[in-house]
């Protein structure tokens, strides 16, 4: 029987691919649970660091950093584009590099020049296939993302903005809303937005003082703002990271149950393929002994 034996082999290859993914969906939930409490543990420091900086535009007005300048125009653009390493996760990589092309083709539908920073290994593989600027990237970040990889990425981006050679640069990630939803995001990270930096009546009244600068105002508040803006980039790498391993948890328990359901419906055509067989044979022998009765 060719053909039972085929469909036992498929059933028996599905299975294993089935134990596959159901590790692999053990494991995301796993690093998934990780990811959030990083995530998480990333807002207090980039929040405190807002107050702070805010606290300082306020205090002496007089100063205006580049990373705030306004005006002018638009044309070079600068995206950060922040995806995974790995694949298995889903659309999460689709939709982003989807929001990306988009705003990509507005800057240059508007006659603007474009140049990229790649944070993970798709990212950088979709900007090399379209054939964009690539300024640096950096890959393979692990489980566990590491604000000394990232800044050096990042700084090049930073300095070209400041020497006037980029008008303004795009944050691209996906944030993590909750386990079964991701929204892809480009957000506009320079120049620094005011309504960034406003802050709340209670904040105000927290911070009633003023501050002593050494060695001078700019310097500090420029290296305030550069290390604000640092933590803008490692927050989305963080909220992507999540993201990642919650879409993937999404995608190999999706793709568990389709093995199960693939299995049974490969096991109902068997049974009746075999059940087919047996009545054949058993329609040949009551022939054959009808035939040498008669």
């Amino acid at each position: 029987m060719a053909v039972g034996k085929e469909i036992r082999g498929k059933i028996k290859s599905v299975e294993n691919t089935k134990k596959i993914t159901k590790a692999m969906e053990m494991v995301a939930a796993s690093k998934m649970r990780k990811a959030q409490e990083r995530m998480r543990a990333a807002r207090p420091y980039a929040d405190k660091i807002r107050n702070i900086t805010a606290h300082l535009a306020e205090a002496n007005p007089e100063y205006k950093s580049p990373y705030m300048r306004t005006g002018g125009t638009t044309r070079a653009v600068g995206f950060i584009v922040v995806t995974t390493d790995k694949g298995l996760c889903g659309g999460l990589n689709t939709n982003v590099l989807r929001a990306v092309t988009n705003k990509m083709r507005e800057v240059q539908t508007a006659g603007g020049t474009i140049q990229a920073v790649a944070i993970g290994n798709k990212g950088l593989g979709f900007l090399n296939r379209i054939g964009a600027s690539v300024l640096s990237h950096a890959i393979q970040l692990g489980d566990a993302p590491q604000l000394d990889k990232l800044i050096g990425p990042v700084k090049v981006m930073l300095d070209a903005f400041v020497e006037g050679k980029l008008d303004a640069v795009y944050l691209c990630y996906t944030k993590f809303i909750n386990t079964m939803k991701q929204e892809p995001l480009v957000e506009q990270l320079l120049p620094l937005a005011a309504s960034r930096l406003e802050r709340t009546t209670a904040e105000k009244a927290q911070y009633g003082w003023d501050y002593i600068y050494e060695p001078d105002a700019p310097t500090v508040i420029d290296d305030l703002l550069t290390r604000y803006i640092e933590a803008l980039v490692f927050q989305g790498v963080a909220e992507n990271m999540a993201s990642e391993q919650s879409a993937r948890m999404v995608a190999m328990k999706a793709a568990t149950d389709n093995a199960g359901t693939l299995i049974a419906e490969l096991k109902l055509i068997y049974n009746k393929t075999r059940q087919a067989a047996i009545t054949k044979e058993l329609s040949e022998i009551v022939s054959g002994a009808a035939a040498i009765g008669g």
